[in-house]
Protein backbone atom coordinates (compact mmCIF):
# COMPACT_ATOMS: atom_id res chain seq x y z
CA UNK A 1 0.00 0.00 0.00
CA UNK A 2 1.31 3.39 -0.85
CA UNK A 3 -0.48 6.31 0.81
CA UNK A 4 -3.04 8.45 -1.03
CA UNK A 5 -2.82 6.35 -4.20
CA UNK A 6 -4.61 3.58 -2.31
CA UNK A 7 -7.95 5.30 -2.72
CA UNK A 8 -7.92 5.89 -6.46
CA UNK A 9 -10.26 3.87 -8.61
CA UNK A 10 -7.30 2.66 -10.66
CA UNK A 11 -5.50 1.30 -7.59
CA UNK A 12 -8.64 -0.36 -6.26
CA UNK A 13 -9.48 -1.80 -9.69
CA UNK A 14 -5.99 -3.31 -9.93
CA UNK A 15 -6.35 -4.83 -6.49
CA UNK A 16 -9.81 -6.25 -7.18
CA UNK A 17 -9.12 -7.26 -10.78
CA UNK A 18 -11.86 -5.21 -12.47
CA UNK A 19 -12.05 -2.17 -14.71
CA UNK A 20 -11.74 1.19 -12.93
CA UNK A 21 -15.16 2.16 -14.32
CA UNK A 22 -16.73 -0.57 -12.18
CA UNK A 23 -15.03 0.86 -9.10
CA UNK A 24 -16.20 4.38 -9.98
CA UNK A 25 -19.78 3.15 -10.44
CA UNK A 26 -19.78 1.38 -7.09
CA UNK A 27 -18.16 4.41 -5.45
CA UNK A 28 -21.04 6.52 -6.80
CA UNK A 29 -23.56 4.15 -5.22
CA UNK A 30 -21.70 4.27 -1.92
CA UNK A 31 -21.60 8.08 -2.11
CA UNK A 32 -25.37 8.28 -2.72
CA UNK A 33 -25.89 6.04 0.31
CA UNK A 34 -23.80 8.38 2.46
CA UNK A 35 -21.01 5.90 3.05
CA UNK A 36 -18.18 7.68 1.21
CA UNK A 37 -17.31 11.24 0.30
CA UNK A 38 -15.88 12.27 -3.06
CA UNK A 39 -14.89 15.59 -4.59
CA UNK A 40 -15.12 16.37 -8.27
CA UNK A 41 -11.66 16.60 -9.78
CA UNK A 42 -10.01 15.00 -6.75
CA UNK A 43 -9.10 11.32 -7.16
CA UNK A 44 -10.19 8.84 -4.56
CA UNK A 45 -12.85 8.68 -1.90
CA UNK A 46 -12.98 9.02 1.88
CA UNK A 47 -15.26 7.30 4.33
CA UNK A 48 -18.19 9.41 5.47
CA UNK A 49 -18.45 7.51 8.76
CA UNK A 50 -15.97 5.62 10.93
CA UNK A 51 -15.39 1.98 9.95
CA UNK A 52 -17.07 0.60 13.09
CA UNK A 53 -20.24 2.51 12.11
CA UNK A 54 -20.55 0.91 8.65
CA UNK A 55 -21.94 -2.62 8.41
CA UNK A 56 -21.87 -5.03 5.51
CA UNK A 57 -25.66 -4.57 5.41
CA UNK A 58 -25.14 -0.85 4.76
CA UNK A 59 -22.85 -1.70 1.85
CA UNK A 60 -25.17 -4.41 0.53
CA UNK A 61 -28.14 -2.04 0.54
CA UNK A 62 -26.07 0.65 -1.16
CA UNK A 63 -24.83 -1.43 -4.08
CA UNK A 64 -27.56 -3.97 -4.82
CA UNK A 65 -30.15 -3.08 -7.47
CA UNK A 66 -32.62 -5.52 -6.01
CA UNK A 67 -32.47 -6.22 -2.31
CA UNK A 68 -34.10 -9.59 -2.85
CA UNK A 69 -31.49 -12.31 -2.58
CA UNK A 70 -33.87 -14.71 -4.28
CA UNK A 71 -36.31 -13.85 -7.03
CA UNK A 72 -39.27 -15.80 -8.26
CA UNK A 73 -40.43 -15.58 -11.85
CA UNK A 74 -43.12 -12.88 -11.78
CA UNK A 75 -45.64 -14.61 -14.07
CA UNK A 76 -45.65 -18.38 -13.67
CA UNK A 77 -48.24 -20.32 -15.63
CA UNK A 78 -51.42 -20.38 -13.48
CA UNK A 79 -52.72 -23.33 -15.53
CA UNK A 80 -49.84 -25.50 -14.30
CA UNK A 81 -50.06 -26.93 -10.79
CA UNK A 82 -46.40 -26.08 -10.17
CA UNK A 83 -46.69 -22.59 -11.65
CA UNK A 84 -49.86 -21.85 -9.72
CA UNK A 85 -48.29 -22.78 -6.37
CA UNK A 86 -44.54 -22.15 -6.66
CA UNK A 87 -44.59 -18.62 -5.27
CA UNK A 88 -46.54 -19.54 -2.15
CA UNK A 89 -44.31 -22.56 -1.62
CA UNK A 90 -41.05 -20.62 -1.87
CA UNK A 91 -41.84 -17.12 -0.55
CA UNK A 92 -41.60 -18.11 3.12
CA UNK A 93 -38.34 -19.99 2.76
CA UNK A 94 -36.78 -17.26 0.61
CA UNK A 95 -38.00 -14.56 3.00
CA UNK A 96 -36.46 -16.34 5.98
CA UNK A 97 -33.18 -16.80 4.12
CA UNK A 98 -33.16 -13.10 3.18
CA UNK A 99 -33.75 -12.08 6.80
CA UNK A 100 -31.00 -14.40 8.05
CA UNK A 101 -28.52 -13.03 5.52
CA UNK A 102 -29.38 -9.40 6.33
CA UNK A 103 -29.13 -10.10 10.06
CA UNK A 104 -25.67 -11.62 9.59
CA UNK A 105 -24.51 -8.70 7.44
CA UNK A 106 -25.79 -6.25 10.06
CA UNK A 107 -23.59 -7.95 12.67
CA UNK A 108 -20.35 -7.43 10.70
CA UNK A 109 -18.71 -4.01 10.55
CA UNK A 110 -16.23 -2.77 8.01
CA UNK A 111 -13.75 -2.38 10.88
CA UNK A 112 -13.87 -6.17 11.35
CA UNK A 113 -13.33 -6.74 7.63
CA UNK A 114 -10.37 -4.34 7.60
CA UNK A 115 -8.82 -6.12 10.61
CA UNK A 116 -9.15 -9.46 8.80
CA UNK A 117 -7.62 -8.00 5.64
CA UNK A 118 -4.72 -6.46 7.56
CA UNK A 119 -4.03 -9.77 9.27
CA UNK A 120 -3.94 -11.57 5.92
CA UNK A 121 -2.33 -8.80 3.81
CA UNK A 122 0.55 -9.74 1.58
CA UNK A 123 0.47 -6.90 -0.98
Amino acid sequence: MNGQDENTSEWMAGSIGVNAVVVRNVTGLLRRAGLVLTQQGVPGARLARPLPDITLLDVYRAVEDSLDLFTIHPRPNPECSVGANIQVSLEGVFGEAQQAMEHRLSQTTMAEIVRQLQAAATC
